[in-house]
This record gives C-alpha cells, sequence and structure tokens, in this order.
C-alpha cells in the first residue's frame, strides 16, 4: 500500500538479506550481541513454524558477537536482516524495521525481544487477533494464562506498582505489562499522522511508552494476551539495568503520559 513518507525521519541502515516478502505479516526481532539467546529464539520460532505464518525479520543494532551468522540465518528461515549503521539503541532499530516492513507492504507487524525471554508460541494468536481487526496487542505476564518467572523484584514492582498503572491511567486503557517489547500492531496504526512513530525523538525505550499511550489515545482496539517471560535464574538478559537506567526508564514514562512525544 502505498503510503507518505515525506517526513519520516529512519536512521541509517544497511539491508544484509532479504528474500523477498512471503507473508501479509512479519516478526521483528530486535538484536544486539545476544550470543547463544538469539539462536536459541530463532530455533524456538522455527521449532513452531512462525516462518510458514510470518516473515522473520532481524533488526540488528550492530552486534560484533558473531551470532547472527548466515548459517544460523539459513537454518531458522529467516527472511531479512537490517543493520542499524546510525546513531540511537531500541527504537532506532524498530524505526528501521517498522518503515522496511511498511514499504514492503505487511499488513502488521509483530515484535520479540532477541534475548529469548519470552515464549515465541503466542506470535500466531497475536497475528490471528490483528486479522480479526485488532490494531495492537500487547503480550502481557500479568493476565490470566500468561506467566512470570525470576522476574527481578525491583522490576515487578516498578511495572506493576507505577508503570503500568500510570499508563493505564494515561492512556486510558487498561495494560497490565507495559515495558514488555513483545506486541503487534497493524501497519495503519504506524502510518497514521497522528501517531508518527518515525521521528528522532525515539532512540532508546521512548517508543513503547509512547504507543502504550497514544495508541490507544486515538481510539484504536487495543488487547494484551497472555504470554511467559522467563529469566534465567541468576542472570539478568536486559539492557534496562542499575538505578540510572530505571530512573530513565521512569522518565520516559512521565514524559509520554504528558504528550511530550505526541507529534
Amino acid at each position: 500500500m502505498a503510503h507518505d513518507r515525506t517526513n519520516w525521519q529512519v536512521p541509517a541502515h544497511r539491508v544484509e538479506r532479504w528474500e523477498g516478502r512471503r507473508h501479509d505479516y512479519c516478526v521483528v526481532v530486535p538484536v544486539i550481541n545476544e550470543g547463544e539467546r538469539i539462536a536459541s529464539l530463532l530455533h524456538r520460532m522455527a521449532a513452531l513454524g512462525v516462518p510458514d505464518t510470518a516473515d522473520v525479520i532481524i533488526a540488528d543494532g550492530g552486534s560484533t558477537d558473531g551470532s547472527l551468522s548466515p548459517a544460523l540465518l539459513d537454518e531458522t528461515m529467516v527472511s531479512g536482516m537490517l543493520r542499524k549503521t546510525g546513531p540511537g539503541r531500541l527504537s532506532a532499530q524498530l524505526r528501521c524495521a517498522y518503515a522496511f516492513a511498511l514499504d514492503e507492504g505487511y499488513d502488521g507487524i509483530v515484535t520479540i525481544d532477541g534475548n529469548d525471554k519470552d515464549d515465541p508460541s503466542p506470535i500466531a494468536a497475536f497475528v490471528a487477533a490483528m486479522r480479526e481487526g485488532v490494531h495492537f496487542v500487547q503480550a502481557s505476564r500479568f493476565v490470566p494464562g500468561g506467566t512470570s518467572v525470576n522476574t527481578p523484584r525491583l522490576r515487578h514492582l516498578a511495572i506493576r506498582s507505577i508503570h503500568a498503572p500510570v499508563l493505564s491511567l494515561a492512556s486510558r486503557h487498561r495494560w497490565t505489562d507495559t515495558t514488555q517489547g513483545f506486541r503487534g500492531y497493524r501497519s495503519e496504526v504506524l502510518r497514521d499522522p497522528r501517531v508518527a512513530p518515525f521521528r528522532d525523538v525515539f532512540q532508546s525505550y521512548e517508543l513503547l511508552a509512547y504507543l502504550s499511550y497514544r495508541v490507544p489515545r486515538l481510539g484504536y482496539r487495543c488487547v494484551e494476551l497472555p504470554t511467559s517471560r522467563v529469566y534465567p535464574q541468576g542472570e539478568v538478559p536486559t539492557k534496562i539495568s542499575g538505578l540510572s537506567g530505571n530512573v530513565d526508564l521512569l522518565r520516559t514514562l512521565a514524559r509520554a503520559c504528558t504528550g511530550r512525544y505526541n507529534p
């Protein structure tokens, strides 16, 4: 579908692998130096048959650990890989991949983190929900049927006591698991100029909080679906850590919920 991308700000990136669009939906996997975790996730997705129903696209932030070998991508049926070369972190990676997916004409996009904390089996349910008209599907370990294992205590308290309640109030939609990167969007949401996700203000984790605030406020249909998120025993595979990381997360939340990121 043609769309006006005149004002889109998309970070510099290279398309290092592209085998063409085969399906109407794609799964974007943001990753940077995830080692064996990304290999495990891609193998799990392949075993579930995800590549048979949705094209898998890696959004690499500049990995240097050799984890994304052509052999791995071949054996796990990955359709594409973009490598961000411009500045920025997660939101910049997502802007590269989302712009690419919209240009390729996908009807919707599922995103799942590349650190293998999320069970990928609900991807089929995410796609089914979007096919049925849901605009924004959010994973939640806290709704009935969801599972939370080894979530760090501080992270659990921050999500349940601050992040989700504040976003729920500001967005006028009840959310339970608002820091989750496992989510899905129909393409019309990302093309909507009232949403305008392709802006350089989104560099780190801002895009996740902003979309959870902005999309329901515009009247789009949003749902949470149960998922399982498992932190390895004794290990916290996350790029948000320490006091400064959590302070930044709360600062971003405040900006999103007061409309600071609105176009």
